[in-house]
């Protein structure tokens, strides 16, 4: 059975899952593909419980509660959600629409297709050490799904990113003590992120460790110290009773690398109007895609998908005019919300 829907969108974390909102106030369908076994992506897969800041008016909120309010907020729209599969087929039909295949055997005839599969099919990059695979480690972690195991616990945190310098930021307060280790002294990490972590280093509860791992050591099912290579070649050791690694991801596009749209380093090429790739009808959001001035940030990606879904209206209508119409006075917008009879109660 072929299921028939305006549009694909191939990504179910956060700025996929608000496609689906864009496009449902445009009365648009769609269908959502991914590859892991739950909605979410990255903020579900790796950090459900980091904190995040810059959601305009929430001033800070958990990673699997914003997916949990963007599924709250897609629901009146029925989207078809097909998880545990991966996009393994497409093709451009004869009458200009796309036959989407998955590794499950689901077919879908989309009038277009969305890609904001972040960074692909992604893993995190793993820690390797001479040593490591000895220990059978069980005490190594790529992401926090309980952060309160680690209460009053000696941690080892890997890495200089955003995610490393946040979850250091945010456990500085639960764990008996963190060390922070980074290959070198610059961080890649926001600014005022980075001014937090020196505080807390300064006021001794956390240590900044530079160098790369070179050796593991531990028993059996445990890690209980790094030995790391300084910039000076010197030999150090760091202990702690977890190891947090954040080093990002090892970025794949998989079958997406066979669709003939042009790729620029492991990116999907947009422009800023449409968010259309070098394929018509095929669009790209979100971390995947790359053009002058790209900032990766969740709050860009809802703005570029608010754009890709009056692009794909356009697409899908070449012809029929187009209106921008406000959710908080809009009859048709409130009733494609499932709100009107609520909003003519108030009025």
């Amino acid at each position: 059975m072929t299921i028939k829907t305006d549009a694909v969108i191939i990504g179910a974390g956060p700025v996929g899952l608000f496609q689906v909102f864009e496009l449902g106030l445009l009365d648009l369908k769609a269908e959502l593909v991914d590859s892991l076994p739950q909605v979410g992506g990255q903020c579900s897969e790796l950090y459900p419980e980091k904190p995040i800041y810059d959601i305009p008016a929430w001033p800070v909120i958990g990673a699997q509660e914003l997916i949990d309010k963007l599924q709250e907020q897609i629901e009146p729209f029925d989207a078809g959600v097909h998880l545990k599969q991966e996009v393994t087929g497409f093709a451009i039909q004869d009458d200009g629409r796309f036959r989407v295949e998955t590794s499950k055997g689901t077919v879908f005839d989309a009038g277009a297709v969305i890609i904001a599969a972040g960074l692909g099919s992604f893993q995190a990059r793993r820690l390797r050490a001479k040593g490591l695979d000895d220990l059978n480690a069980e005490n190594i972690h790529y992401k926090v799904t309980d952060r309160k195991r680690f209460e009053g616990k000696r941690l080892l945190i890997l890495g200089g990113g955003d995610s490393a310098l946040d979850w250091t930021v945010d456990l500085a307060g639960l764990a008996e003590h963190i060390t922070l280790v980074h290959r070198r002294k610059d961080y890649r990490a926001q600014p005022a992120t980075v001014a937090k972590m020196k505080e807390l280093a300064a006021a001794g509860k956390v240590t900044e460790q530079q160098g790369t791992v070179a050796q593991a050591f531990g028993e059996d099912g445990r890690v209980t110290e790094l030995e790391l290579t300084t910039l000076e070649r010197e030999k150090v050791r760091v202990s702690g009773e977890d190891v947090l690694v954040f080093w990002g991801l090892a970025p794949n596009l998989g079958p997406i690398a066979d669709w003939s749209l042009e790729i620029e380093k492991k990116q999907i090429p947009v422009d800023t109007e449409k968010f259309q790739t070098s394929i018509p009808g095929v669009f790209a959001i979100g971390d995947i895609n790359t053009y002058p001035g790209k900032k990766k940030l969740i709050l860009s990606g809802f703005h570029e998908a608010a754009l890709a879904a009056f692009a794909v209206q356009k697409h899908l209508n070449p012809e029929a005019r187009q209106f921008l119409q406000y959710t908080t006075t809009s009859p048709i917008m409130h009733k494609r919300l499932g709100v009107a009879d609520d909003a003519s109660k108030k009025g």
